[in-house]
């Protein structure tokens, strides 16, 4: 192989859900390996603050307001997207959403809810950049998923069910879009320091359950996320799809542990 194989210089990448936490580290990651990126967020005050903040940094950065749930707003997305760039090199599906409820509690609207943002999207945002992705004949989907889809934790079986699903729709897409020049990768995090997680781990009883079963001792941070989708989306991954990389500090393998 001779092409630089630790770097995203000149990649054209789309991150949804992208103004904070795992998403926002992810773009930043990217921005910092060469990547031209498209911050992806419901809010257009988000998009527009992170634009702003990433330029002041000499970064290359666009942006669009899009829920990914609303067919028009994909569409929109998908536009810009070919418009700036005519091709796209990386999608990140990273929005995602969780009720942390006990499957008693969770009503149908609170199912519907998780399952349009976490699954159907996906598979609908997914097929809509298709051919963007097929005229880059070197592309990347990295699916955003969780350790909930492959084990209990707790609470939120409907968002443990979206994201099992997003995990085996990662393996047939890398089998059918294979031919297309498409690698499609997942990573699965455990709990990671986000604002979403912070009232969470703000519980030192909750948090001391989580450490004990978490061999590393510690909660992830949202870089070390984005480091696994920044290598999964480089050319050093180029033989690798169909896969789903644990962050976890260890605890989809800790088992009964000591």
């Amino acid at each position: 192989m001779s092409k630089e194989l630790w770097t995203l210089k000149n990649k054209k990448a789309v991150v949804t859900g992208s103004t904070r936490g795992i998403g926002q580290a992810v773009a930043e990651e990217f921005l910092k390996l060469g990547a031209e990126v498209m911050i992806v967020s419901r809010s257009q005050d988000d998009v527009d603050s992170e634009i702003e903040r990433y330029k002041k940094g000499g970064y290359d950065v666009h942006g669009v307001k899009c829920d990914v749930t609303i067919g028009e707003d994909r569409e929109k997305l998908i536009h810009k997207t070919e418009e700036l760039w005519g091709k796209l090199d990386i999608l990140v599906n990273n929005a995602g959403t969780n009720t942390r409820k006990k499957t008693l509690d969770n009503s149908e609207d609170d199912y519907d809810k998780i399952m349009n943002l976490n699954s159907k999207s996906v598979f609908e945002l997914c097929k809509t950049v298709h051919p963007l992705l097929k005229k880059s004949n070197d592309a990347s989907i990295v699916n955003i998923v969780s350790v909930a889809g492959y084990t209990s934790v707790g609470t939120g079986s409907p968002y443990a069910i979206s994201k099992a699903g997003m995990i085996h729709f990662t393996q047939y897409l890398s089998v059918e879009w294979a031919e297309d020049g498409i690698r499609v990768n997942a990573v699965a995090p455990w709990y990671i320091k986000t604002s979403l997680t912070e009232p969470v781990l703000k519980n030192k009883e909750y948090l001391e359950k989580i450490l004990l079963r978490t061999p590393m001792k510690r909660v992830g941070e949202p870089v070390e996320v984005a480091a696994a989708v920044a290598f999964l989306s480089m050319p050093a991954a180029s033989y690798i799809s169909g896969e789903c990389i644990s962050v976890d500090g260890g605890f989809l393998k800790y088992g009964f542990g000591l």
